[in-house]
């Protein structure tokens, strides 16, 4: 599904040849600092490589449109951006964002309901709590329906209970739903327990893969 071929951006990262499969969850490891984050934000655009290609689907990155390519590939960073306003407000900028049609209030509800945020629509969104954040996040994403879901260390702001709902919720998600998912984490027993492929990033270049 993405394949990389000599890519190389800044000093930080370089990776002569990944392929990565379509439907698996497949977890990135290495240290703080190697690479990884920048490694999700080649996948779906959010920067350029200053070399090399990178296909998504057989088809270069570079050739979708920007808008198009990111409700495929969504990205949910360490610490997502909540919009100012109500939980709904983040639903529907969400969708205005990436020129998705307006969906119902019942729909929102039962999105809230499958990442177990119990908050009503039109609560301030700006009062939730590192968790509940990431949880609206999760579910803004499950809203797009992407086909690849790419997941930047949701645990680093959240308790160890916190961080296994979360990733335990987008693993289910993925499965039940054949999508895939590609997520950075420190942590190998993550990796070994949601996982069907691990890639190891070290200092910007590709240690192995299984």
């Amino acid at each position: 599904m993405f394949k990389l071929e000599n890519v190389k951006f800044k000093d930080i990262l370089e990776i002569d040849n990944l392929f990565i499969q379509d439907k698996l969850i497949t977890a990135i490891l290495g240290s703080s600092g190697g690479g990884k984050t920048t490694f999700l934000k080649l996948l779906n655009n959010m920067i350029s490589a200053d070399s090399g290609n990178i296909y998504y689907k057989d088809q270069e990155i570079e050739e979708y449109n920007p808008v198009e390519l990111r409700r495929k590939v969504v990205m949910l960073a360490q610490e997502p951006q909540i919009f100012k306003g109500t939980i709904k407000d983040n639903f529907k900028i969400t969708e205005e964002i990436t020129c998705k049609q307006y969906s119902e209030d019942k729909v929102y509800k039962n999105l809230l309901e499958k990442v177990s945020l119990n908050k009503d629509l039109f609560e301030d969104a700006s009062k939730l709590s590192g968790g509940e954040r990431q949880r609206l996040a999760l579910a803004r994403v499950m809203l797009l329906e992407p086909e690849t879901l790419l997941l930047d260390e949701p645990s680093a702001s959240l308790d160890l209970e916190t961080e296994d709902l979360i990733i335990k919720m987008v693993a289910n998600y993925v499965k039940k739903n054949d999508r895939t998912l590609i997520m950075v984490t420190h942590n190998p027993h993550v990796a070994e327990e949601y996982a069907d492929e691990i890639i190891n990033i070290e200092q910007g270049k590709l240690v192995d893969q299984k």
